[in-house]
């Protein structure tokens, strides 16, 4: 990676007496998948229609490769921003659609083609030129959208939840592709999310928002095994809190500590206590989830409190799971998995 692609520097955004964004610090270097992730509301698509220019900042600066672009409309920044509608021209041919950029700066029509094919082919889409947008599948017509942005080759790439209108499966798949065309192409992304799985699986770094704010900063699994706050620990994937007297007898000490559920084992009541490694305490299981290829154990403990336990089902069934329900069980989890959190940001 070479310099800085963004610096946002104090940056602010009131609407009214709404305080959208308070104070945003952050420095993107070129060719990063950077994520910016939180809950609606919480100040991150704000935060890119800052950089894109669609917003006028109430204080801080706005940099793009060192320029300082705070003031300038968004056609005279070197971005291109992806919405999850696509915004596709319906009249247009998938062709048109993804030259026009090019027609309106001008470029001669046989260059202007050749670099739409090539886009096309770059993102796996030869052949369906000549179609209407109303002909593809949404995955195609995503793809159409990102072969539009990046034939102009900007520097960064900004994408507004850009799958959340697919399904399921589609969009795990057009994950996958997307990361991949990323390193492909070797420019920044900046993905916006509030699904904290997409998020997780392809980006390099990860700001997590919360009212406005940056909560924490870092790789997923930074983000995900050590969570700065008590925010992220509970909204980075699911967690459990130890806290107050439940705490200080699990733990040892007092304070807010985080265990990721799929790091305890549900054993026998009987099994081994605490070691120099690992804690343990007992419960009664309250209820059983059957996920299919795994079950969420929710146990009640003697300490007080409650903890959740995931366990992958390698040789379970769903009657077998089911037979757990008001059972007495040891939990146990090595002790670096309890990660102790601020209680404030």
């Amino acid at each position: 990676m070479g310099g800085s692609a963004i610096r946002l520097q104090g940056l602010r955004k009131t609407f009214g007496r709404t305080e959208a964004v308070r104070g945003v610090d952050l420095e993107i270097p070129d060719g990063e998948f950077f994520s910016m992730l939180g809950p609606s509301g919480s100040g991150k698509t704000t935060v890119l229609r800052l950089i894109a220019g669609f917003e006028v900042p109430t204080g801080g600066v706005v940099e793009l490769a060192g320029r300082d672009v705070t003031r300038l409309a968004p056609f005279e920044r070197d971005v291109h921003t992806v919405f999850q509608d696509y915004a596709l021209f319906p009249h247009m041919t998938v062709e048109q659609n993804v030259a026009y950029g090019l027609k309106v700066r001008r470029v001669p029509k046989a260059e202007r083609l050749a670099q739409a094919r090539r886009a096309l082919a770059g993102v796996r889409l030869e052949g369906l030129g000549d179609r209407r947008p109303a002909q593809l599948s949404g995955g195609q017509r995503q793809r159409v959208a990102l072969a539009r942005a990046l034939v102009g080759r900007p520097r960064v790439l900004l994408l507004d939840e850009p799958l959340g209108a697919l399904d399921l499966k589609l969009r795990e798949q057009m994950q996958v592709e997307l990361k991949a065309l990323q390193r492909e192409v070797g420019i920044t992304f900046v993905f916006v999310t509030h699904d904290q799985q997409e998020a997780l699986t392809m980006s390099d770094r990860i700001a997590v928002f919360h009212r406005g704010r940056i909560e924490q900063v870092g790789t997923p699994a930074e983000i995900y095994e050590r969570p700065a706050t008590r925010f992220v620990a509970s909204f980075v994937g699911a967690s459990n809190l130890l806290e107050g007297e439940t705490a200080r007898r699990v733990a040892g000490a007092p304070g807010t500590y985080s265990v990721r559920p799929e790091k305890i084992r549900v054993l026998e009541e009987s099994a081994v206590a605490d070691d120099a490694e690992h804690s343990t305490v007992t419960g009664t299981v309250a209820e059983v989830v059957y996920l299919g290829d795994a079950t969420r154990f929710l146990v009640d403990l003697d300490a007080g409190g409650r903890l959740t336990a995931l366990q992958q089902n390698l040789e379970t069934s769903s009657e077998d799971v089911a037979a757990y329900r008001g059972s007495r069980v040891r939990l146990r989890w090595h002790r670096r998995h309890a990660v102790r959190v601020p209680d404030t940001h």
